[in-house]
């Protein structure tokens, strides 16, 4: 089947539009299909960790990122009287070399995002046009569209990406259903500007009230933002009324100093897809996995999704790997969404609770182990294209350099080897050559760039992949040289056809 692009992304979002950003870095053609004319123009998102920064930093435009978002100083847990059961200070970088809590409203991520596209070659989106049929083929997949004006076409690619939200038209037509996680609760979520009033000093607070559950966020400028629970004998009409508004924030939204520009029910959910693969189409983000948003994680998974994607489809596209490698995916990103999902329905478990004996012993656990409802470490990957032990499958670290270089901006998008010079000068002189020759991968030696690296994975020699997750670590020539010949673009080289000792 010939194809008019190497994937079409459904869905205009943050998500399908980083994933167009990344297959055009990557040099390959795509096509983004957004049924809405118009970027959506208020916050849904509001919350990056340094993991999502580094992949827009591989976009290259962090400085622009930068000045449209704040680092998230401090995160508390209150209780209904208002005692601080938890607070964790998170302003400082973290190992990713950035700061692992940042706040932004989304229409300057989203139209940041929406520019590189646009300067992107072989790349475009599309807005205006709706995907009306989606088919996996033997060879690729073809997807009907209609534009506004009642024109339909026919688009066909090697694949489709369906980022389309978590009422996915596309997970539907496939039949895939979604497992449930916790338990469902309506919320109301007001954003807006808040100008002459304090809000709360704290940038993020989770109210544990049994009389109505809440969040506060603090968001770039004079943005902030406050969820609440719906609880019984609210009026749907009357909760979103300016006075209603400033009773349910106890006062901290007033209706002459706040004025919202989105005010909307939602449901609190844990959903993960069954399958994420059907063909040649793969779900992403919310279409995949949606949680209830007291870590700040599902944005962050959707990108996660399409970093995973991206440099696999890559490959794959270029002959380097085998289609059976896009089948890890899957196998890689579900178990670790599945643990934020998990985890933060778990905490809304007992956040959302109404009944004031079941807080008091809630409140009682949190102030002996106040360690419980921190932010969890992000758990390795799931079984796929890794080594699998403690060491492979996690989120490598990113040094910054004694000149405040982040290392990435060295490396770029390619595997990289690190590793011990004495482990590396064992290398039988094939592998070397092959290391030297390879556009694919970077190797570095120097202790003053790697040596962070090497401790962190307590290894003398770590391959880590376009991802940056860790393919593999080990502590001798013949580990580094079984890691080397694993990456794609090596085993595929001509040179490791023959004996390299």
């Amino acid at each position: 089947m010939s194809t008019d692009v190497d994937v079409i992304v459904i869905g205009g979002g943050p998500v399908g539009t980083t994933a167009l950003a990344l297959l055009g870095r990557a040099g390959h053609t795509a096509i983004g299909l957004e049924k809405d004319r118009e970027m959506w123009p208020t916050a849904r998102a509001v919350h990056f960790d340094g993991e999502t920064m580094r992949t827009l930093q591989g976009l290259a435009v962090a400085d622009r990122f930068i000045g449209v978002t704040i680092p998230m100083k401090h995160v508390d847990i209150v209780n209904e009287a208002d005692e601080v059961l938890v607070h964790a200070p998170t302003d400082r970088l973290g190992d990713q070399a950035w700061n692992d809590h940042i706040s932004f409203h989304q229409p300057d991520i989203e139209g940041l995002v929406r520019e590189i596209v646009e300067t992107s070659p072989g790349v475009e989106l599309r807005c205006g046009v709706t995907a009306t049929r989606v088919e996996s083929t033997d060879t690729g997949v073809e997807v009907t569209t209609l534009d506004e004006d009642g024109t339909e076409r026919t688009l066909r690619a090697r694949w489709a990406i369906a980022a389309d939200g978590a009422r996915s038209e596309v997970r539907r037509a496939l039949g895939i259903e979604t497992d449930k996680y916790g338990e469902d609760a309506q919320w109301l979520v007001v954003d807006g500007q808040l100008v002459d009033a304090p809000g709360y000093e704290t940038d993020m607070i989770q109210f544990a009230r049994y009389s109505r559950p809440a969040l506060w966020l603090r968001l770039p400028g004079s943005r902030v933002r406050m969820e609440f629970m719906l609880v019984p004998g609210d009026d749907p009409d009357e909760i979103v009324t300016p006075a209603a508004v400033e009773r349910i924030s106890r006062g901290i939204l007033p209706a002459d100093k706040f004025t919202p520009d989105r005010q909307a029910m939602y449901t609190f959910r844990g959903r993960i897809a069954r399958q994420w693969r059907k063909g040649n189409v793969f779900l992403a983000g919310d279409a995949a996995h949606q949680a209830p948003p007291l870590f700040g994680q599902g944005l962050c998974a959707g990108i996660r999704d399409v970093e995973n994607l991206a440099w696999k489809m890559d490959l794959v596209a270029r002959g380097i790997a085998d289609d059976s490698l896009l089948d890890t995916y899957e196998s890689e990103r579900k178990p670790h969404a599945t643990f934020w999902v998990e985890t933060a329905a778990n905490q809304a478990v007992g956040i959302q609770t109404l009944d004031p004996r079941v807080a008091e012993g809630r409140d009682a656990f949190m102030r002996a182990h106040p360690e419980a409802s921190a932010v969890p470490t992000s758990p390795p990957l799931g079984p796929g294209f890794h080594e699998g032990d403690e060491r492979a499958g996690r989120l490598s670290i990113q040094p910054i350099l004694a000149d405040g270089t982040r290392l990435d901006d060295m490396v770029g998008h390619h595997f990289l080897v690190v590793a011990d010079r004495s482990i590396y000068s064992e290398l039988p002189a094939g592998i070397k050559a092959a290391l030297v020759e390879d556009g694919d991968t970077v190797t570095l030696l120097d202790p003053l760039k790697i040596d962070q690296i090497l401790d962190a994975t307590k290894a003398k020699a770590v391959v880590v992949r376009p991802d940056h997750y860790i393919l593999g670590a080990g502590d001798t020539a013949a580990d580094l040289e079984r890691l080397v010949r694993q990456i794609p673009s090596i085993a595929h080289a001509a040179t490791l056809t023959v004996d390299t000792h």
